[in-house]
């Protein structure tokens, strides 16, 4: 009984702090983001800007995507659970291992779509499009076809 009420007493003695520690915020205005590259793993042409987290760390990340019209990333996987939220334009999202842009949705702005980790999966854009991914790190992408691999033609020079 009175380890219970010591953990208890523990416990609730900590709550402020840790109170404390998820008091931390930030606040971006969409003007004021730092659009860079996107990394090797993407096909080129789109930018990244980090808003929270490291995507290639442990622990939580949020990054925006902006892509211009006609951009596509061919059929993949990820480690982790990948949580997508249009901000602009459109997305197309579709499952399997083969690229079919005759199947799949639209995503709208506002729209959401999650891919649970190790589900194949690709996405396109008709018109400049901006996404905001969140999750768990770290980010990785596994392409389905490795001859889909952006990293791959970039040392290799095939495509």
């Amino acid at each position: 009984m009175k380890t219970s009420v010591l953990v208890s007493a523990l416990i609730l003695a900590s709550l402020p702090a840790a109170s404390l520690a998820m008091d931390e915020h930030a606040v971006m205005q969409p003007d004021a983001l730092k659009w860079g590259a996107a990394p090797p793993a993407l096909p080129p042409g789109s930018e990244v800007a980090v808003l929270a987290g490291d995507p290639g760390a442990d622990g939580s990340y949020v990054v925006r995507v902006r892509m211009p019209a006609n951009y596509t990333v061919p059929p993949h996987t990820h480690p982790t659970d990948e949580n997508v939220t249009v901000i602009s334009g459109a997305l197309h999202f579709a499952m399997g291992a083969t690229l079919d842009k005759s199947k799949g949705e639209a995503v709208q702005p506002g729209g959401f779509f999650r891919a649970a980790k190790g589900m194949q999966h690709y996405a396109w854009s008709t018109e400049p499009t901006v996404i905001q991914i969140h999750g768990m790190g770290p980010f990785a992408i596994d392409y389905v076809n490795p001859a889909d691999d952006p990293r791959t033609t970039a040392t290799t020079g095939r495509k």
